[in-house]
């Protein structure tokens, strides 16, 4: 019986092992980055993402929660604001902004609460606003919650979160 036991468990071992090294299905949704660059209205903040280079880091395990300006949302900055960010010589300015839409944990629609706080991995806090059934992450509106990512969750927010 025990000789069973230790055949089983190394078998489970085994498996679970493969399943590990196994690539991941092709139905599974992409990474974060992958799952914006895919939907068509965060070319600007995918720009951005790379500008600062941060693809790889939001590629990776996570989990993440992005709360993911739309293009309309950078298109709102002063002008002249998004070029200067995309500079070289601007890149720790932009991936601190960047950082600041992140928090480095899976935070759900349905887990919110009113003024809730979250750090974010800029180290800043952001605060949860909701009223009436909307949704604010600081000043900004959730247009669309919980698309998920293999390595976390996007929140699609009307304005560019900036730090203090």
């Amino acid at each position: 019986m025990l000789t069973r036991l230790r055949i089983l468990a190394a078998g489970l071992v085994a498996a679970a092992a493969l399943m590990i090294a196994l690539p991941a299905r092709a139905d599974a949704p992409g990474t974060i980055v992958e799952v914006a660059a895919g939907a068509g209205t965060f070319k600007t903040l995918v720009a951005a993402v790379k500008a600062a280079d941060l693809a790889d880091t939001l590629s990776g395990k996570g989990p993440f929660t992005v709360f993911a300006p739309t293009d309309d949302a950078f298109a709102a900055l002063p002008p002249g604001t998004l070029d200067s960010l995309l500079k070289p010589e601007n890149k720790q300015q932009l991936r601190a902004i960047l950082l600041y839409h992140v928090v480095p944990s899976i935070v759900k629609s349905t887990d919110l609460k009113d003024g809730e706080t979250f750090e974010t991995a800029a180290g800043q806090t952001l605060t949860i606003h909701i009223s009436g059934g909307s949704v604010q992450v600081n000043d900004a509106t959730v247009i669309k919650a919980d698309i998920l990512a293999s390595n976390g969750i996007i929140h699609v927010i009307n304005k560019v979160l900036l730090p203090k």
